[in-house]
């Protein structure tokens, strides 16, 4: 397939490319490259012939327009989106704008451009979004893809917003869609101002290692490689219309998350005393959700897929990426609002 990717310059969204040309699509990257951007990501494929790179902003409906009249893609597979809860407290307008407005432009460009080359039933279109738009569990349950939409911070309203104009530009145009929600990814490429690169980063500087609240916050744990090869897999196979959970059937509350990563540092770059001693305490997020867990059923029986590692092995294999790619992660420290905390409203 021709595949235009919306965001492709952010973690996850390099991780679809990376999987996508080495399992031998042609890829267009469709990125604004804002803060959390990094086109280094990319480095081990911007020399294929399978890959080009445009910069454009999802909510300019005219760029959009003509990149899919150039490229004439096989699918498109929206990733792009303002993701950080914490700046979405702050700061709610870029989501509504991104998140929102960027939705319904994607939409509408791909309906034309649908419409232009005769409506295929082979086109798809595949919109990525989180399982934080279903909100908050308890101690037990599971969201299904019928769990009812009960968004609670401003990111996640948006995204729930972004869920609903997908499926409304598919019952009332007829538009070929795809929707996935997915759990917490983690991995490689991850941009330092999430929890799991935020450990690594203040562990290894000997600062203190920030948890909200009491650490019991439950969530479940995607491996960004595992997301990414669910993706392709919903893209090419998943029935027209449908929504599929993406998890990694790992929960962990986040001071157990933490603890681990801590032991893992004591095993591969032990410091004079163990690294879980940082651990500090912090006053907790605003409308944090207590608990998110998946149910996997739908998308293991009728794709076949089911993550490929556990939470420890993932874990190990992105703090020994972390290890060997200081560089990558040095590079953006000086960028907008990382190392500080945000979200304090």
């Amino acid at each position: 397939m021709k595949i235009i990717v919306t965001g492709g310059a952010g973690f996850i969204g390099s991780a679809v490319i990376r999987q996508a040309i080495s399992d031998g699509h042609s890829v267009v990257n469709l990125d604004k490259l804002t803060y959390a951007a990094c086109l280094e990501n990319l480095d081990s494929v911007c020399d294929s012939p399978n890959y080009v790179f445009e910069k454009i902003d999802i909510c300019d409906g005219a760029a959009l327009a003509a990149c899919f009249e150039k490229h004439q893609p096989d699918a498109i597979m929206h990733l792009a989106a303002e993701s950080h809860v914490d700046r979405s407290i702050d700061g709610p307008s870029a989501f509504m704008h991104t998140n929102i407005i960027g939705t319904y432009e994607m939409l509408e460009a791909a309906r034309a451009y649908w419409d232009g080359i005769g409506r295929p039933d082979t086109f798809r279109f595949h919109h990525i979004s989180t399982d934080e738009v279903y909100g908050s569990l308890g101690p037990t349950g599971l969201f299904t893809e019928d769990t009812p939409y009960d968004p609670n911070s401003p990111y996640s309203a948006s995204k729930a917003s972004s869920d609903h104009l997908v499926r409304a530009w598919h019952e009332t145009y007829g538009l070929p869609v795809v929707v996935t929600n997915c759990s917490n990814n983690y991995g490689p490429f991850h941009f330092p101002e999430k929890l799991v690169p935020v450990v690594i980063i203040k562990a290894l500087a000997s600062e203190a290692i920030p948890i909200y609240g009491r650490g019991d916050n439950v969530r479940d744990w995607l491996y960004v490689e595992d997301h990414a090869d669910a993706l392709l897999n919903v893209v090419a196979k998943g029935e027209l219309g449908r929504t599929y959970n993406i998890g990694g059937e790992n929960e962990a509350t986040n001071l157990e998350l933490v603890n681990m990563i801590c032991d893992l540092l004591d095993d591969l770059r032990p410091a004079d005393k163990p690294y879980a001693d940082l651990i500090t305490f912090v006053a907790d997020r605003p409308g944090h959700d207590q608990r998110y867990a998946i149910d996997p059923t739908r998308i293991r029986n009728e794709l076949n897929w089911r993550p490929s590692v556990t939470l420890e092995q993932g874990l190990r294999k992105t703090v020994e990426w972390y290890l060997v790619n200081e560089d990558w992660w040095r590079a953006l420290q000086n960028r907008d609002g990382v190392g500080t905390r945000l979200g304090k409203t």
